[in-house]
């Protein structure tokens, strides 16, 4: 009876001891777990504190912007930085500053381009397609015309139509004359291409018109202003002289000048041509004509006394329109002339002082400039508006803008020494020519 006495006691106390263990590890297991929650729920509930530099480092960037109100349209906003000397419009003159001149400036870079390409605009005559015919350049289309001292917004064909509602153009002259109105008809083609209505038998006085907006353009053929018999091929091959009335204005413009609202009259280069010179009706002399026994006036005694009297035609007649006077433009041929093997083949502008007018370019330049300004006063007095378009310089840093040997087809197809003629008289197109149009909307607009 001890003995299970004993049995029982030993094994009461040892299940004590267990229980006692397992109670400390109940105790200690839910302080950890009470101690872990807590801690979890301050963590959860407590409000973090965000450092202000944070915040703004993780703000969206504030983009710049252009106010794009203070440019004209969005061909004059600035690209880059690199351009923005040459893409940025000019600031207005402060007052007391040199009056603008449109005609004194620099041609500076222009990544825009021309408005049309001779894919765009059918009226390019071969001769001045100078991409279509295979002028591997094309630098020379990038380049615009920046005066001094004042804005020349782009041309705007859109609104150049609208102020020509029911509105005649006429530029009356010789081929330079041509080659600006196929410039204007393309630049005017980007809004609305115009019908051609008229040609004469050579085509070579032509009229076009635009439907939407009744506006009629024409070039009319009358390269000396004066009446002129001509004895000449198309390519300028002359079989014999020209046989010019110095007192006798062509009708050709006489006739349709009064119906004519606006109108650009210029002359040139054919005076330079061999020629008989005749007053009323009598032959008084000539200019080169070394195989005729007549007195050698010079080409210059015709010029002065043609415009004079093209400006006293003009300043009496009391035309209520704009009539503008363009200079003549200048060549660019080296190492010799039209028929004689002179080239150009500069693909750059140059810089005024780079360049001299040539001498018998700056005759002609200094007497049509005397006869404009002869008769200006005359004309202001009648109420003729009479302006002046004074591209000769402005052309003269374009050497890289003429056809050259690219007058033709594909001239070094078949030879790459091939000897061919060369055009240093008129211009690509689009080409720098183009530029004519901005500086003339510009009169019009604001002159």
């Amino acid at each position: 009876m001890k003995l299970n006495w004993k049995l029982c006691n030993c094994w009461s106390l040892k299940n004590h001891h267990h229980l006692l263990i397992r109670l400390a590890v109940a105790i200690l297991l839910m302080g950890f777990a009470f101690r872990l929650f807590f801690f979890k729920s301050e963590e959860f509930l407590q409000t973090p504190v965000v450092d202000k530099t944070e915040v703004a480092e993780a703000t969206p960037p504030v983009v710049a912007t252009v106010d794009v109100s203070e440019y004209e349209d969005q061909n004059q906003m600035p690209q880059k930085e690199a351009e923005d000397q040459n893409e940025m419009p000019q600031k207005e003159p402060e007052i007391g500053a040199e009056k603008c001149d449109l005609f004194t400036g620099d041609w500076v870079p222009n990544l825009k381009g021309p408005v049309y390409t001779n894919a765009s605009c059918p009226l390019i005559e071969s001769h001045q397609n100078c991409m279509g015919n295979g002028r591997p350049d094309s630098g020379y289309l990038y380049w615009r015309w920046r005066p001094e001292n004042c804005q020349l917004p782009p041309f705007n064909a859109e609104k150049f139509l609208y102020l020509m509602r029911n509105k005649t153009w006429a530029l009356i002259g010789d081929s330079i004359s041509r080659n600006h109105v196929q410039s204007l008809l393309c630049m005017l083609s980007t809004v609305e291409q115009a019908v051609e209505v008229y040609h004469d038998e050579e085509y070579r006085s032509k009229r076009w018109h635009f439907p939407s907006y009744n506006f009629s353009v024409s070039v009319i053929w009358s390269p000396f202003l004066a009446k002129a018999a001509i004895f000449e091929d198309y390519n300028g091959v002359s079989t014999s002289e020209v046989q010019l009335h110095l007192d006798k204005l062509d009708k050709k413009w006489t006739e349709q000048y009064l119906n004519l609202d606006y109108m650009i009259i210029s002359t040139g280069k054919w005076f330079l041509k061999s020629s008989i010179y005749y007053e009323n009706d009598t032959v008084v002399g000539c200019h080169y004509c070394p195989k005729r026994n007549l007195t050698e006036l010079g080409f210059d005694f015709a010029y002065r006394k043609t415009l004079s009297s093209v400006m006293d035609f003009i300043a009496a007649s009391k035309h209520k329109g704009l009539v503008f006077f363009r200079t003549s433009t200048p060549d660019h041929f080296e190492n010799g002339e039209w028929h004689n093997g002179g080239s150009c083949q500069k693909t750059m502008p140059v810089k005024e002082g780079d360049i001299e007018l040539k001498d018998l370019n700056r005759i002609l330049r200094n007497i049509e400039l005397e006869e404009f300004e002869k008769a200006v006063p005359r004309a202001t007095q009648n109420g003729v508006k009479l302006k002046l378009l004074d591209f000769t310089n402005l052309l003269l840093l374009r050497p890289d803008g003429h056809p050259g040997a690219y007058r033709e087809f594909q001239p070094f197809a078949k030879d790459k020494d091939a000897k061919v003629q060369n055009d240093c008289l008129h211009w690509c197109l689009p080409g720098p020519i183009d530029t004519w149009n901005d500086l003339i909307m510009e009169i019009v607009v604001n002159g």
